[in-house]
């Protein structure tokens, strides 16, 4: 990650690589800090009633089966307790399915995927070296390795050169070349041929056969709105850029606040509905994305005289015309032996200036990372910038062109810019502000203007009559619709404590607004410049950091009703749904 990775231009967080399985700690740690009781598979006892079982955690457990009821789903999961193998029944009104890319819910319930399936079979091996740890921290620091050479092929993933955590990635063949046979001592023979030394302290912790998939769900909801797909069970896609874990850390955010508001009633229970309208469209751009990507990572082997597509294209061969006649022992020595002569590609013997083709291939290895086609890490554009086009959100009309027709865009490649805004759809842009009148908090993002421990709308406003008009509305309206909404005015960079009353006599006898003064980087922008608006517009915030709505002020004639259409659309109380 170079330096301006962390300077925090766009958003008050830097960007991160963190291992899944500390995650997922944290996560748990964060459940156990807000009441929930994490159980292992020996501490709930044999009863196979759901009895007591809110708000716990349940390890181990599988799900088995499940069935619609009038009430709800009928969960079926099944948990091995020392050796036992228990069936439990757990009634649930809402199940999601969050169970990963070969997702179990998503089977039970009958969802098909599209997209292309198998680009790639791995071996993925969870391994400690601190020995190589120390080598590559001092030698060639890196996060990820692509190693090329005349013994092995892999990807090299160093989750944590000090403690020396790695994961490698080896493509394999079956059913020449079965998963069976990678042994953790086979992994260590291919980790050293890798490395091209031997490291003493190998210590092979987990190893896992994947395949590698560009699918998207054709729907992420079904069961009468009770069967909810999320994360991987939703979309799988190869893992060039780090989309899968973000695209699904996004799909959470959006969905637990509609969940929210309509278990607790507030919304229709068509909300659920827009978690598929607004996320599905991302996951398929996303899917688009990653192939690309990976395309692109795969033109370097290719470039060397290793194209993976070509390996494929062999191992097809071999699948459909040998198949039935030669051994598999046969089989799998032709493809190894042939693997081998391809690997010999990247021998000093080829690969040196001396040798034409050699020397050529070398040339274009240095152009393809010097025009930076190779794999990009960061999107910032993508990750940040997405937009949604409809859902639980008030559309904005251009004229007579309204904004349905546009559909994401491909850059082609080069890396976009992410370029904040405050369209309808799209995410609220960072900046930094802070408290007035002026208090010890210090300086925080407009992020932070949406509070994370509860469900609340924010509207900004710019100290305007007209604005101050639709605020009061707005916190009105909020009350009746039993919604959590607070006023944030952003006032010019230094505004004075005595400009700030103003706010509360406006506002009176509403106490819910905050002030804030803008505090723009040294040649920056003022905050509505940047949101590329007028200071007579007002921007309502959803609890998920996404903008619902957006007007100038003195288009609005009576700020009530207004107001109330807004609320009803987002809550999708005037749609019409089936329950």
């Amino acid at each position: 990650m170079k330096q301006e990775d962390f300077d925090k231009v766009i958003s008050p967080i830097s960007v991160a690589h963190f291992s899944q399985y500390k995650l997922v700690d944290l996560l748990l740690k964060k459940l156990e800090g807000i009441g929930f009781q994490t159980c292992l598979p020996g501490e709930i006892g044999n009863s196979t009633q759901d009895l007591g079982l809110e708000s716990k955690i349940l390890m181990g457990h599988e799900c088995t089966s499940l069935q619609q009821t009038d009430e709800g789903i009928l969960v079926g999961a099944s948990v091995n307790n020392g050796g036992r193998i228990l069936e439990r029944k757990l009634h649930c009104g809402l199940l999601l399915g969050t169970d990963g890319a070969r997702s179990t819910v998503r089977e039970l319930a009958g969802i098909s995927m599209e997209g292309e399936r198998d680009l790639q079979k791995l071996v993925s091996v969870h391994f400690l070296s601190r020995d190589l740890g120390r080598y590559l921290s001092t030698k060639r620091p890196g996060m990820l390795f692509f190693v090329f050479n005349p013994g092995a092929i892999g990807v090299l993933v160093a989750h944590n050169l000090e403690h020396g955590e790695f994961v490698l990635q080896i493509p394999f063949y079956p059913p020449q070349q079965m998963f069976e046979e990678f042994s953790a001592k086979v992994c260590e023979q291919i980790i050293v041929k890798l490395v091209g030394w031997e490291p003493a302290d190998i210590q092979v912790l987990d190893i896992k056969p994947w395949a590698m998939h560009a699918e998207v769900a054709e729907k992420y909801i079904s069961c009468n709105n009770r069967v909810v797909l999320v994360g991987d069970a939703a979309h799988r896609f190869p893992p060039a850029g780090g989309f899968g874990m973000n695209t699904g850390v996004q799909d959470a955010h959006n969905l637990a606040w509609k969940l929210a508001l309509f278990l607790t009633g507030v919304a229709s229970p068509s909300i659920v509905q827009t978690y598929e309208s607004e996320r599905r469209p991302v996951a398929i751009f996303n899917t688009e994305l990653s192939v690309e990507n990976f395309k692109a990572a795969m033109s370097i082997p290719a470039t060397l005289g290793l194209d993976p597509i070509v390996a494929n294209s062999v191992h097809q061969v071999i699948n459909s015309s040998l198949g039935s006649i030669i051994p598999r022992n046969v089989q799998k020595a032709v493809l190894e032996g042939l693997f081998s002569i391809g690997r010999a590609q990247v021998s000093d013997y080829v690969l040196n200036e001396k040798n034409p083709l050699g020397s050529l291939r070398l040339a274009r290895l240095r152009s393809i990372l010097d025009e930076g086609k190779s794999l990009q890490l960061q999107f910032p554009a993508e990750d940040l910038g997405f937009c949604y086009e409809e859902g639980a959100l008030v559309a904005e009309y251009y004229g007579e062109k309204t904004q349905k027709g546009v559909k994401l865009e491909h850059s082609k490649r080069a890396s976009r810019e992410y370029i904040p805004s405050a369209k309808v759809g799209s995410r609220l842009p960072h900046m930094q502000v802070r408290a007035l009148p002026a208090s010890s908090e210090g300086v925080f993002s407009t992020l932070d203007l949406v509070n994370r421990d509860k469900l609340e709308f924010v509207l900004i406003i710019a100290p305007l009559k007209g604005s101050y008009v639709i605020a009061r509305a707005t916190l009105k309206v909020a009350d009746e619709f039993k919604l959590s909404a607070k006023v944030c005015v952003i006032w010019p960079q230094g505004s004075a404590d005595v400009e700030v009353e103003e706010s509360r006599s406006e506002l009176e006898p509403w106490t819910n607004y905050v002030d804030v003064e803008e505090v723009p980087r040294v040649s920056g922008n003022s905050w509505w410049e940047m949101c590329q608006v007028s200071r007579k517009n007002v921007i309502l915030v959803r609890p998920d950091e996404h903008i619902a709505w957006r007007m100038e002020s003195d288009m609005v004639r009576d700020a009530d009703s207004e107001v109330r259409g807004v609320f009803s659309q987002i809550l999708c109380l005037n749609c019409h749904h089936h329950v």
